[in-house]
């Protein structure tokens, strides 16, 4: 299945693609720009009560383009953005890329540990950080870090409708020890940087994600691999200056932003923002501003359902509902069509393919694997070739399960500064994922199993050892061992298994108090068990796939917690 004419599954795309996808007129701040000047007033974004155009986000991130570069930074530097869905975030990406930084998305839920990590592996020399995460967790991490500046925004900024749901607190943090976004942009309104245009083998972003060792590395996409996939969404999806999309995928992941937020600038398709997810807000943003479009994992959709008074006709507005990041169950997409009347899209790509691999095309049902029960979780893109592999490397026939294998303009030239880790996962230009799938006769891929060990939580990844290195910190813990157990809501969630020291007391509530403070809250276990031993093999190896399928209630100890993702 690698030549063109073996891939009849293209058909079922409403247009015709061509065998090689390649950029139109350059980068997408390129594209960026074309709109920007051609319609200056056309909407980018809501936020609340607040619209920004195309001019006006074009204004704000020449401002802070130049602050950026008044404050020393230089093609090449890497800019992180530690927030939510907040409009700063977008000024800030553009920002970086009109004087040829790197932008580095940071994901809000990291900790302190976490984040002087991220920062520091990245190198990046300006942090753009909302007020709040600076108070409660940056500021205790930059110190050690390379970063020079700190600039603080309040999600509070830019709208003035300030939802008790999401800012419980309506008083603006006041913060005196970093530099605020807003003054900075009143300070350098009207400037504009010297001109530039990114290289397309430049890179554009690094996304943090976790890889075979666990340790968290830096996919570094270029300005061609996010242009050349963003175009292909944008035409799958049909978007256009008509369409509007929800911002659902937090924009710090890649769904967020090749699949979601790129797209639109492309397309002059407005993106509603929300800060952060919030069923009951979201639901009135679809009311208020009725999307078109949403990418968004299976947890969000079925949290949007469950909220009181939610109607079918809250859904009417949408033309297409793409799921990923999460496996999603026949049952589970049977019941959202009954419920909202939209077939729901499969979704399927990963960090170092620079988002999207497999979509699910309109107007078509998606099969469930006979060998499996598996729902397909799409097709190939345009551009993009889906191989499975067996151990050996040899392409198997279609029915056969293997490794998933891409290769395509969006997989990534490797990883910041991990070479081996890039010889490892990127072979000849082709991306091995880890992840065991089929592909049939028509096309349409299903993900089987998983040759790694990460637990997919709400469309997080988790690597078990950092949990278990965390955990093992605390003195009473003799050794742990973390599985991700089948959750009807999140896909999976996280568990631990724990043996105390003799003569040490400890309880899962007090083991998951002191993880607070070291993982953000999805790597955290919803579930701890204390264990006298744990299970292992001759050779002293903790059997993992025994306590995957061990029932519960092996102690007494067992404390069932649950927080939000």
């Amino acid at each position: 299945m690698t030549r063109p004419a073996d891939r009849p599954w293209l058909s079922m795309y409403s247009r015709p693609f061509p065998d090689v996808v390649e950029p139109e007129g350059g980068s997408a701040l390129e594209a960026f720009r074309r709109n920007a000047e051609a319609a200056p007033g056309a909407r980018l974004l809501t936020y609340f009560d607040t619209e920004l155009t195309f001019g006006e986000v074009d204004r704000l991130s020449d401002a802070f383009a130049v602050a950026l570069t008044e404050r020393g930074v230089r093609r090449g530097d890497r800019v992180a953005v530690y927030m939510q869905n907040n409009p700063q975030y977008v000024v800030s990406l553009l920002a970086a890329w009109k004087i040829g930084a790197v932008h580095v998305p940071l994901n809000p839920m990291l900790r302190e540990t976490e984040l002087r990590y991220h920062l520091g592996d990245c190198g990046a020399v300006v942090l753009v950080v909302l007020d709040s995460l600076w108070e409660e967790v940056a500021r205790g991490a930059v110190s050690s870090t390379p970063v020079r500046n700190v600039i603080t925004t309040s999600a509070q900024d830019m709208q003035t409708r300030n939802d008790v749901r999401l800012f419980p607190d309506r008083d603006r943090r006041t913060i005196g020890d970093a530099e605020d976004m807003l003054e900075v942009l009143r300070s350098f309104d009207g400037h504009r940087p010297q001109p530039f245009t990114p290289a397309l083998e430049d890179p554009a972003f690094l996304c943090y994600t976790s890889g075979t060792t666990g340790t968290a590395k830096g996919a570094m996409s270029t300005h061609r691999n996010v242009v050349v996939l963003s175009l292909v969404v944008r035409d799958v999806f049909e978007l256009t200056p008509d369409s509007a999309v929800l911002g659902l995928a937090p924009l710090f992941h890649i769904t967020g932003l090749v699949v979601q937020l790129i797209p639109c600038l492309l397309s002059r398709s407005p993106i509603i923002l929300s800060h952060r997810f919030q069923p009951n807000v979201m639901l009135d943003s679809i009311r208020e501003y009725r999307p078109t479009h949403a990418v968004g994992a299976i947890t969000a959709y079925v949290a949007l359902t469950q909220v009181p008074g939610t109607t079918r006709e809250d859904f009417a507005s949408f033309v297409r509902i793409y799921s990923g990041g999460a496996p999603i169950s026949p049952a589970t997409a049977s019941a959202f069509k009954q419920f909202t009347g939209h077939q729901l899209l499969g979704a399927y790509g990963m960090t170092e393919a620079t988002g999207a691999t497999c979509l699910g095309p309109a107007g078509y049902s998606a099969p469930v694997d006979p060998g499996t029960g598996a729902l397909a979780v799409g097709i190939p893109i345009p551009g993009t070739t889906v191989r499975i592999v067996d151990d050996e490397g040899n392409e198997v026939p279609a029915g056969i399960s293997g490794e998933v294998v891409f290769e395509g303009p969006g997989v990534i030239p490797g990883y910041w500064n991990r070479p081996d880790a890039t010889a490892e996962t990127i072979r000849d230009g082709l991306l091995y994922s880890g992840d065991v799938g089929v592909i049939n006769d028509d096309g349409w891929v299903f993900l089987v199993d998983r040759k790694k060990d990460l637990i997919n939580c709400s469309g997080f990844k988790v690597w078990p050892r950092e949990v278990e290195d965390a955990l093992n910190e605390n003195p009473a813990v003799r050794e742990s061992a973390v599985v991700g157990i089948p959750d009807a809501y999140r896909g999976e969630s996280v568990k631990a298994f724990v043996s105390l020291k003799a003569g040490a007391v400890a309880t899962p509530e007090s083991l998951r108090e002191f993880l607070v403070d070291r993982l953000a809250a999805y790597k955290r276990p919803g579930t701890i068990e204390i264990l006298p031993e744990l299970p292992k093999t001759a050779s002293g190896k903790i059997l993992r796939r025994s306590l995957r399928t061990a029932p519960q209630g092996l102690s007494s100890a067992e404390l069932k917690l649950t927080g939000n993702i």
